[in-house]
């Protein structure tokens, strides 16, 4: 009588590796980067590097000192940390900077019993705390390196300002695409962005239903609540940025395909509602965060039932 083996799932395993979904993360992120160096100078090397490489440190000491197996080769804080320098203006001090990755690594992530464990996004949480300890800072966007001769650039306001203002029209539209307007890092290029979020699609680390749901969603319910211009605000803010690679975090989004589609719905509407009716700075992070909250809910409610089983009276 032969033997068989009892363990726990995953009980099919492929060859692709945390390393490997990271690294595509990262050169999906590529594009964006080379974009904000070309728009913002050579400050966007130096955030994003000392952002990384904090990530990493912290990652590294809080595994050393906890005696726990080091874990920094899987990547996923060298993303965390590109994400949250994509997240700040170019003039961002580098100390409050790592501040944000201080505790995105260790409170949300580490704290949390690491990679896998947090319950929200950890780039997005560093962004709340330096948003909220450091807001003018934070808001003190800046405009592309290329106009820096011209005053009028660089007293304008931001799109997303912009439109809830009513003075944004149609031509703003190339300016939006190729990013040559102010903001943070990682944010203003939407070529860039959709670029990285096709390669991941092709690659197969994301499926786009929460991205198509989510920006789709934030164009109907812009255009219900009356914006001025819904289509142009799905190209304005973090609002790429964060549909294509916060809101597709594997811990943190539901496991089924009806539960991203209402995840991604749910960004939507909470990020056309803040936007419309509160204060658009920051709508994205608080919508993704929200959303977060509410993943362990839309999987019970969307699991599919097991092969043979019976539902619980």
């Amino acid at each position: 009588m032969s033997e068989l083996t009892v363990s726990v799932s995953p009980h099919l395993r492929g060859p692709r590796t945390t390393q490997k979904i990271m690294l595509d993360v990262l050169i999906a992120l590529c594009p964006a980067f080379a974009a904000s160096i070309i728009i913002f100078g050579w400050r966007s090397i130096l955030l994003t590097g000392v952002s990384a490489a904090a990530c990493v440190a912290c990652e590294y000491i809080w595994e050393r000192l906890m005696k726990q197996p080091i874990t920094v080769g899987d990547l996923s804080a060298v993303v965390t940390g590109v994400l949250l320098a994509f997240n700040v203006p170019s003039s961002m001090p580098l100390w409050e900077l790592i501040v944000g990755d201080i505790v995105a690594i260790i409170c949300v992530k580490m704290l949390f019993g690491g990679i896998g464990c947090n319950f929200v996004n950890p780039a997005l949480v560093g962004r709340v705390v330096m948003f909220f300890s450091f807001t003018g800072d934070m808001t003190n966007y800046q405009f592309p390196s290329m106009m820096a001769d011209k005053v009028d650039a660089l007293s304008s306001a931001t799109p997303l300002a912009a439109i809830r203002a009513g003075e944004l029209s149609w031509d703003y539209f190339g300016r939006l695409l190729l990013g040559t307007h102010g903001g943070v890092l990682g944010e203003t290029c939407a070529l860039a962005l959709i670029a990285g979020g096709v390669y991941l699609c092709v690659r197969r680390v994301i499926k786009p239903i929460i991205p198509l749901a989510y920006l789709g969603s934030t164009l109907v319910f812009g255009w219900i609540f009356g914006s001025s211009h819904p289509v142009l605000a799905v190209f304005s803010g973090g609002l790429m940025l964060g549909a294509i690679f916060m809101a597709t975090d594997y811990v943190t989004t539901p496991t089924t395909n009806i539960g991203k589609l209402i995840f991604g719905i749910g960004c939507g509407l909470l990020t056309a509602l803040m936007r419309t009716f509160a204060s658009s700075a920051g709508a994205v992070t608080f919508s993704i965060l929200l959303m977060n909250l509410v993943v362990p809910y839309i999987n019970d409610l969307t699991a599919p039932k097991p092969f043979g089983g019976v539902e619980a009276k």
